[in-house]
C-alpha cells in the first residue's frame, strides 16, 4: 500500500540532500517551489522504489500525489508512468487501463499535484503524450491557454510525445500561444520543445517557426530553440528580436 512506498523513501532520507533539494527546487518565499517538502531522496533512488512498488493499486496512488512531500508525488508520477507504458506494449495493450492512468494523471495535474518541473517532465511526455498521439488533441491547449504554470508545462511536455513520434504539428500551433508568457519554465520548456522539432522531426519546421516568430520571443526560449543550429543563424535571429 501506499504507506509502504512512504516508509521506503523514508528509510533513504538524508537531511543534508534535502537542504540541497529544497534550494535547488525552489522551495522559498516567492519561488516557483514556494514551500515544497523535501525529505532528501535523490531522484535514481525514488526511481528505484517506485519500481519495486510499479503494481500498487492505482487508488492508493492517490495518496501519494497528495502528499506535500515532493518525493511521494514523485513516486506517484513513476509508478504511474510505468503502468502507461505497461498498458501500452503493442502485443498486450490495453486502452483501458492507459485511459485509467490518464485520467488518474489529469485529475492530479488539475488539482495542482504535479506542481515543479521535474514531476512535470517525468511524467507528461510519457502518458498525456502516449496518450494524446492518436486522439483530439483539444486538452493540450486547454492547459496550455490556463494561466498556472504547471499546467502549461504539461501542455509544452506533453506535446513532446508527439514530437518523439514524428509530429511537431501540435507543438508549433501551441508554441505561438505561449511567446508572451516570460517566466523562465514556460520559456525554457518552449524553446526546449521548438528545439527538438528541428533535431528530431523537420529543421525546415523549426526555421519557418522562427523566421515567422523569432521577433516576439524570449531571449530565453530564442536561446532554446536555436541551440543546434551554426553561430551566424543564432546571431541572426537574435538581432530580429524585438527590444
Amino acid at each position: 500500500m501506499h504507506e509502504d512506498v512512504m516508509r521506503a523513501l523514508a528509510d533513504l532520507a538524508d537531511a543534508d540532500d534535502a537542504v540541497q533539494l529544497r534550494r535547488y527546487f525552489k522551495t522559498g518565499p516567492g519561488e516557483y517551489g514556494e514551500g515544497d517538502v523535501f525529505i532528501g531522496v535523490r531522484v535514481p533512488s525514488v526511481r528505484r522504489v517506485a519500481a519495486r512498488f510499479g503494481e500498487l493499486p492505482l487508488p492508493q496512488i492517490d495518496p501519494l500525489l497528495d502528499s506535500p512531500v515532493h518525493e511521494h508525488r514523485l513516486a506517484g508520477l513513476l509508478i504511474l508512468t510505468g503502468r502507461f507504458e505497461r498498458a501500452s506494449r503493442p502485443r498486450t495493450r490495453d486502452d483501458a487501463a492507459r485511459e485509467r492512468v490518464a485520467d488518474l494523471y489529469l485529475a492530479a495535474v488539475l488539482r495542482g499535484r504535479v506542481n515543479n518541473w521535474d514531476l512535470v517532465d517525468a511524467s507528461a511526455e510519457r502518458i498525456l503524450g502516449g496518450w494524446l498521439y492518436d486522439r483530439p488533441r483539444d486538452l493540450v491547449f486547454e492547459l496550455g491557454a490556463d494561466a498556472d504554470l504547471w499546467r502549461r508545462r504539461v501542455a509544452l511536455l506533453t506535446t513532446s510525445g508527439f514530437i518523439r513520434r514524428g509530429d511537431a504539428s501540435t507543438t508549433l500551433e501551441l508554441a505561438p500561444r505561449l511567446l508572451g508568457d516570460r517566466r523562465d519554465l514556460t520559456q525554457k520548456a518552449l524553446g526546449w520543445m521548438l528545439r527538438e522539432v528541428g533535431k528530431r522531426v523537420d529543421r525546415d519546421l523549426l526555421i519557418g517557426f522562427l523566421d515567422e516568430h523569432a521577433a516576439g520571443m524570449g531571449a530565453t526560449a530564442l536561446s532554446y530553440a536555436t541551440e543546434h543550429l551554426d553561430r551566424d543563424e543564432r546571431a541572426a535571429y537574435r538581432r530580429l528580436r524585438r527590444p
